[in-house]
């Protein structure tokens, strides 16, 4: 029983340690970086009371953890990149720039709108050509049998 008692705290442990680090960084690398501590200290508690417990589901719930936290990775990655070629910084406060305009927040104390009010004449969008547009009414008077 001692056993799962140190699993259990160094998971909890982890779990703090990514919980803080994403509360105090403002880079985005560390705050996903903490964000994965957090992840594997959760994944030690479940494999540690899967073994107590003499089961396999919370090595499975695990494994899911694994995946889910090499996806995050991947859409942060991407993310990120995006982010550094528009704004050349990797800060948080850069994010909270890219919100939609005309979008009240929430520290106002107003209440945001329901939905976006829209001007009166407004137009569709339009796709532009993607190459030279076939005349089609030629080709029908040419092959009529």
């Amino acid at each position: 029983m001692s056993e799962l008692h140190n699993y259990l705290l160094v998971g909890a442990v982890l779990f703090a340690l990514g919980a803080i680090g994403f509360v105090t960084r403002r880079n985005l690398i560390m705050m996903t970086l903490s964000a994965e501590l957090m992840l594997q200290g959760v994944s030690l508690n479940l494999v540690a009371f899967s073994y107590l417990h003499g089961n396999h589901q919370g090595q499975a719930f695990a494994v899911f953890i694994v995946a889910v936290a090499a996806c995050e990775a991947g859409v942060a990655l991407a993310l990120f990149v995006a982010l550094y070629q528009r704004r050349k910084t990797l800060d948080i406060r850069a994010w909270r720039e890219l919100g939609e305009e005309g979008l009240v927040s929430g520290t106002g104390g107003e209440e945001p709108p329901i939905a976006p009010v829209l001007p009166a004449a407004l137009e569709s969008p339009r796709l532009t050509p993607a190459g030279r547009v076939p005349d089609i009414s030629k080709r029908r008077a040419d092959n009529r049998v």
